[in-house]
């Protein structure tokens, strides 16, 4: 019986270790864009979320994460003022990347507002308070 080296079984075993250990660095970079509709919030400066029929996903957050791309432009129609400094909500969609895990959007590759009445018809999804006081 002929004996294998060590070299000949030890480095396919390091290659397929290593396809294993880049394996979640590949899944995370080749990540899909999606398209998502719901109530755009950016209730403060800094901040930013969309709400779906599948929950929230985090835009940004002041001083911390922020999304690549541009955010959705909005006519005065389109949009509810919940606070000073044209802050509020407005109904979009994101075409996006997103870390599902974390629901944190990493890129928007397109943002288009939309009218009001189109989330307000979608049965899955909560208008947001219009600044008023949520905790009572």
């Amino acid at each position: 019986m002929r004996q294998l080296s060590t070299r000949r079984v030890i480095m396919p075993v390091v290659i397929l270790l290593s396809g294993l250990a880049l394996a979640p660095a590949i899944a995370a970079s080749s990540q899909q864009l999606q398209r998502r509709c719901g109530w755009f919030e950016n209730p403060t400066p800094g901040n930013a979320s969309l709400t779906d029929r599948d929950g929230t996903w985090i835009i940004a957050t002041q001083g911390g994460h922020q999304a690549k791309g541009d955010w959705p432009e909005f006519g005065d129609a389109q949009w509810v003022e919940t606070n000073s400094g044209h802050h509020g909500y407005g109904c979009a969609c994101l075409s996006m990347q997103a870390d599902l895990r974390t629901r944190s959007v990493q890129l928007i590759r397109k943002a288009m507002a939309e009218p009001l009445t189109v989330c307000r018809r979608d049965k899955s999804l909560n208008e947001p308070a219009q600044g008023r006081d949520i905790t009572n």
